[in-house]
């Protein structure tokens, strides 16, 4: 939490010190004012002083608008140093959690990070922005005030120095109830988020299936444990609220009673107990926005201990600190797999749903992945640039270790089609550009044409500046497809993964599309996964997945007279299209 606190100012470092300037300049003036109001009583009033009270009156209103002014430059500066710490804080989480790895965002949860990233930075930045000014004013007020007290009657003032430790003690009992409640809604807040996140990406799934009341009756659930964490965190707060009145009705009847009679015997004049009460007004307000302060501080400190967890994650995957440039050269993607074995240690159920695998793959090669759902083909490809790292065994790529590279040239030499496929809001220009940043419009089209897609795209109003809705929603999924492998193929990878990238599209496509990655890949070494026996027989290599581990490996001719798994799922995809024919 200190390290936050101190860490993140750049820019906005210098309203640190502008703001306690012109905090304690407000204070001075507003404690002032109620010594010129007790002099206008005793010695304006008292004396018939005319021309005494409007100075004194012209000064207080002088002294009024100077603590005007104060107080705006110093609650914009205030505001201006919070802001920019929060915009600076929301930044280095967002440049932290790039570096994860997808085993970390497994462990945080996407909707954990986003509340993290949001709501946990801005209750710590209106907490920074109310310390700032509260900090300072409300103590330097306290004290100053009950100095002055002590100078007009010091048994008057033992009455504050009774009731201020009293409040105190009540806060802090409170604040330490509140403590985990707030830690408690915003767990509540992840839940919740995670619930709309989930709704609002499966939204045509939740309509297709007629779902709706069953997702409402579940975001009602999330919903009400939200609402009712924060009403008891809010129930607790309140109760400030009572015990402050009580003491300040308390304090404010002793003055009266012991004050009057004070004034009654001459030891005390009446302005002089008017300056007293003003200053309990003031005492005690001291007193409750520090207590305000404290309350949010308590909620931030939660949430500033979620952000440092985020901000104190090591990735589990980072480029060596020694590790040089390598970049892989396009003819030179050769993949080796040494008694490669893999588990999801952190978010899985901590057994290998990769086995000793162990197969190598020359630049240029078409290798083809088949296996029973849950048999490892995604997590076979995904170690290759590295999303995940192996748990035994090495993995080689152009003869170096896959932890030997610098993370960037890695990944800049492979080139994936994920199984969810994946576009951005923007232009389909932008989208593709991705794959190439510097590639001309020309470059774009062939690569669009090569993937199969230039004859939607060119039918489309506005071509390559078509905009695409946020997911991809406005297209098709074989659509969405097409224009993914469009990207990966515009980067020309040494390697390129195709997970079940061609499921969306006809066979006479995908048919096409496998013709121009010979084409025009031909020194591209290639992994496809794909469920359709058809994707795969032309394949160099073939691997058979069977609960983690390679049952068979050759070509699909070698496949057929050696591996059971294989022909089973050739037979019955034949049987399929023959009966469907």
């Amino acid at each position: 939490m200190r390290e936050i606190l101190t860490g993140y100012w750049g820019k906005y470092k210098n309203s640190l010190f502008i703001t306690p300037v012109f905090v304690l300049l407000e204070s001075v003036v507003t404690l002032a004012l109620p010594t010129l109001m007790s002099n206008i009583v005793d010695i304006g009033v008292a004396g018939g002083d005319r021309a005494y009270i409007i100075r004194c009156g012209l000064l207080m209103t002088l002294l009024a608008l100077v603590s005007m002014a104060s107080g705006f430059v110093s609650t914009w500066h205030a505001a201006r140093a919070a802001n920019g710490f929060g915009s600076n804080l929301r930044v280095a989480m967002f440049h932290h959690i790039q570096e994860f790895s997808f085993g970390d965002i497994d462990r945080f949860s996407t909707a954990s990070l986003v509340t993290r990233t949001t709501s946990d930075v801005r209750q710590l930045q209106n907490a920074v922005q109310m310390m700032m000014r509260t900090f300072i004013q409300a103590p330097f007020q306290l004290i100053v005030a009950v100095v002055i007290v002590v100078t007009y009657s010091w048994k008057l003032a033992l009455i504050y120095l009774i009731a201020i430790p009293v409040l105190f003690l009540g806060i802090i009992s409170i604040m330490r109830l509140v403590d985990r409640l707030f830690t408690l809604v915003q767990q509540k807040l992840d839940a919740m988020n995670a619930d709309i996140q989930e709704n609002l990406i499966a939204i045509r799934v939740v309509k297709a299936f007629v779902r709706q009341r069953y997702e409402r009756e579940k975001f009602r659930k999330a919903n009400d444990e939200l609402t009712h964490a924060n009403l008891r965190a809010v129930g607790v707060i309140i109760a400030m609220g009572p015990l402050a009145t009580i003491i300040l009705n308390a304090v404010t009847l002793c003055l009266y009673w012991f004050g009057g009679r004070m004034v009654a015997t001459g030891e005390i004049q009446s302005g002089q107990l008017l300056a007293v009460i003003s200053y309990l007004t003031q005492i005690m307000m001291s007193v409750m926005m520090f207590s305000m302060v404290l309350m949010q501080y308590t909620r931030s400190r939660a949430c500033g201990k979620r952000i440092a967890e985020v901000l104190d994650t090591e990735p589990d995957i980072r480029s060596k600190p020694d590790a040089a440039a390598h970049p892989i050269a396009r003819d030179r993607g050769s993949v080796v797999f040494e008694n490669v074995s893999f588990k999801y240690s952190k978010t899985g159920t901590g057994e290998e749903v990769l086995r000793d695998l162990s197969f190598s793959v020359a630049p240029g090669e078409t290798v083809a992945i088949v296996g029973g759902t849950g048999s490892g083909k995604s997590s076979l490809v995904n170690l290759i640039p590295r999303f995940y790292d192996a748990t035994e065994g090495r993995i080689l790529v152009d003869g170096t270790d896959v932890r030997d590279y610098r993370i960037e040239d890695l990944r800049s030499g492979v080139g994936m089609v994920l199984q969810n496929n994946i576009l951005f809001t923007g232009t389909i220009r932008e989208n593709i550009l991705w794959g190439k940043e510097d590639a001309t419009d020309e470059e774009i089209i062939q690569a669009l044409k090569n993937a199969q897609a230039w004859d939607f795209v060119s039918e489309m109003p506005d071509g390559l500046d078509t905009q695409i809705h946020q997911g991809g929603t406005n297209v098709s999924g074989g659509q969405k497809q097409r224009l993914c492998i469009a990207r990966a193929m515009l980067k020309h990878p040494a390697i390129l993964i195709l997970d079940d990238s061609t499921s969306a599209v006809d066979s006479d496509t995908e048919s096409r599309i496998r013709e121009s990655f010979k084409r025009e890949l031909k020194d591209t070494t290639v992994f496809i996964i794909a469920q359709r026996i058809s994707s795969v027989v032309s394949a160099d290599k073939i691997l058979v997945l069977d609960n983690g581990r390679i049952e068979s490996m050759g070509t699909h001719e070698e496949l057929m007279q050696t591996s059971p798994i294989y022909r089973d799922i050739y037979t019955s995809q034949v049987k399929e299209a023959l009966s469907d024919g």
